[in-house]
């Protein structure tokens, strides 16, 4: 794959930008810096960050095994604060959309960042999903998206704490989450082709719940390896070793 040029409001943001636009996580991308950017004085005569990035070779080449398809609701049920299964009322649904758009509005407002919202309310599953949309999503995702997690976690809090009953807010951004998915299910093949490899264990950074069940399902049916965390929160990690 050809480097490509990537900027943001320093190093650190267009690294992240390629890490959405490519699809894989910062690790596996190989870069060069050709402006660190500047903030100027008092914002004036501002300088982006410049670079060119493109995925490792070794990545590139790793040929993905073939899994069953894990849907992202799936994997998130364990994260439900409350599953009652059961829908909400039409108001209530309209009131939680209300609710959501004025929290992350304000949160937004406060960063500077202009944002849209679409909403989908998913009866089945009791979910609210939000779809963001704007200019400067990069820094809503953050580093291996963190900040849009943790916006997720807060809108869930401001949103139940004033409803009467439970609904499960997801929030989304340049189809941030389904890439994400998709760069874990990669590199627990990558890990397990190593791990097959060199016979040798490997132990993965930390990560989240959410993450962390991504391995384990992507995993789940290799008869060559077996995986299991360790570690407390928030340093828990993903181990994978030779069955």
């Amino acid at each position: 794959m050809d480097y490509q040029e990537f900027t943001g409001k320093n190093v650190e943001e267009a690294l992240t930008n390629a890490s959405v636009k490519l699809g894989v996580t910062s690790d596996h991308i190989e870069y060069e810096v050709i402006e660190k950017g500047s903030s100027g004085i008092f914002g004036f005569a501002s300088k982006e960050a410049v670079i060119k990035a493109r995925v490792k070779v070794e990545v590139e080449n790793e040929v993905e095994t073939s899994k069953p398809e894990v849907t992202v609701d799936d994997l998130n049920r364990e994260a439900v604060l409350n599953e009652t299964g059961e829908s909400l009322e039409a108001d209530e649904v309209e009131n939680s959309k209300k609710l959501a758009s004025e929290f992350i509005k304000g949160v937004c407002k406060e960063m500077n960042i202009e944002v849209e919202l679409k909403f989908f309310y998913d009866e089945v599953n009791n979910s609210l999903n939000i779809d963001l949309e704007g200019p400067d999503m990069g820094i809503l995702i953050g580093k291996r998206g963190q900040t849009l997690d943790s916006l997720q976690y807060l809108t869930n809090l401001a949103v139940n704490r004033k409803i009467k009953d439970f609904v499960h807010v997801n929030i989304d951004t340049e189809n941030y989450r389904e890439r994400r998915k998709k760069t874990l299910e990669n590199l627990a093949h990558n890990v397990a082709y190593r791990v097959r490899r060199t016979e040798k264990t490997v132990v993965l950074e930390s990560m989240n719940a959410y993450e962390r069940r991504v391995i384990h399902a992507a995993l789940s049916d290799d008869p060559s390896v077996s995986t299991h965390s360790e570690g407390e929160e928030p340093y828990r990690h993903v181990v994978v070793t030779l069955k």
